[in-house]
């Protein structure tokens, strides 16, 4: 390794590794975090759900394949770094439009690779979610300790990602029956997949920014509304919190990661940050209604607190099996629910995918979990 290429990575407890830089050079204040998926980096990458992370891969080889145009999840990343075993810099995939490194630098996310990501991804379990600092190897522990001592957690992350103006994507296919839905999606840092699948069961959706009020969705007339996953803390999502609240009961609503965290906020519960928070593609999840498991994919930092569900109305539908925090709640006279995961999840397990068929059997009047 070149010394003008190393890059130190300093934990707030003043724990450091030295490594080797790929992608952007810029220092960088982040939150530490693991993913456990074996592949996906690019949809990674391009979820905003990730805004001021940096994100240890615990597979060891990452980049193999490149980076495509088509899979993903948002036009302007906006992770802040990507810490791995190994990079491929050659990567081999007749898909490829560019280098996961050329992706990086282009969008001013650091990467470094040849550290342990074990030792990383044991500290983080161990310790939890940190602050990290990735800089020059010049910058000594003690000095980058000092950096974070004075700098926190940005609070503004959902009004970053967010768009700026309302966006329709029409239906991609028409379903045998020809009946076709509208959906007003409120963006706090959606994924483009979400998209795509809903487009693709015939449903026109009509993005629209995260501080929408009531009026504005009353005039587009949708038959529901979807809360969209995002970063950072559900608490500071409060002009969406009041839109769900005037939205009770007026129409069908279904709310992925942050948007379930932000339904259920809304009807009175109470979130809380998890140790190290829930990342990869392989998380077993169980439908308390059904008794099924399903496997799912995960990125969240953030849970509802099972104790504040008494008097809130809502129902918990799915629990995760390794934790047993709620993974599901529903609301049954609104017609509302939602999942901690991700059912559209790409690459990843295809279990959860009959949620966006239940969210059209309750446009069309029918009754949630029945």
């Amino acid at each position: 390794m070149e010394n003008s290429n190393l890059r130190r990575i300093i934990l707030e407890d003043g724990t450091s590794y030295v490594g080797s830089g790929f992608g952007s050079m810029s220092e960088k204040k982040l939150e530490l975090v693991f993913n456990t998926s074996m592949v996906g980096y690019q949809e990674i990458l391009s979820d905003p759900s990730y805004t001021d992370q940096a994100v240890v891969m615990t597979y060891p080889i990452i980049g193999n394949y490149g980076i495509n145009d088509e899979d993903n999840e948002t036009k302007v990343p906006s992770i802040g770094a990507l810490i791995v075993r190994d990079y491929a810099p050659e990567p081999s995939n007749f898909r490829c439009t560019q280098t996961l490194s050329e992706y990086m630098e282009k969008y001013d996310i650091v990467g470094v690779q040849g550290v342990d990501t074990r030792e990383i991804t044991r500290k983080i379990r161990n310790y939890g979610s940190c602050k990290v600092l990735i800089t020059s190897p010049d910058v000594t522990p003690e000095q980058g300790v000092e950096i974070l001592k004075n700098w926190d957690f940005a609070h503004d992350q959902v009004s970053r990602v967010s768009t700026k103006e309302v966006v329709t994507y029409d239906p991609t296919k028409i379903p045998e029956d020809g009946k076709t839905f509208h959906v007003v999606a409120v963006d706090c840092g959606m994924k483009l997949n979400i998209v795509r699948c809903m487009n693709e069961l015939g449903i026109k959706v009509t993005v629209v920014p995260w501080n929408t009020d009531i009026k504005k969705v009353e005039e587009l007339n949708p038959d529901g509304v979807f809360l969209s996953n995002g970063p950072g803390d559900p608490t500071d999502v409060v002009p969406t919190i009041e839109l769900v609240k005037a939205l009770h009961g007026k129409y069908p609503v279904f709310g992925i990661c942050l948007g379930h965290q932000i339904l259920s906020l809304s009807y009175g519960a109470q979130t809380y940050k998890l140790k190290f928070g829930h990342r990869g593609g392989n998380h077993p999840v169980k439908n308390v209604i059904t008794d099924k498991i399903e496997v799912t994919s995960q990125n969240h930092s953030f849970a509802v607190k099972d104790s504040s569900m008494e008097g809130t109305g809502l129902e918990t539908t799915h629990i995760n099996m390794l934790d047993n925090t709620i993974e599901g709640v529903c609301h049954r006279g609104d017609r509302a629910f939602s999942i901690q995961y991700h059912p559209e999840s790409a690459p990843g397990p295809q279990d959860s995918k009959y949620l966006f068929a239940q969210f059209i059997e309750v446009m069309k009047g029918g009754n949630l979990y029945a």
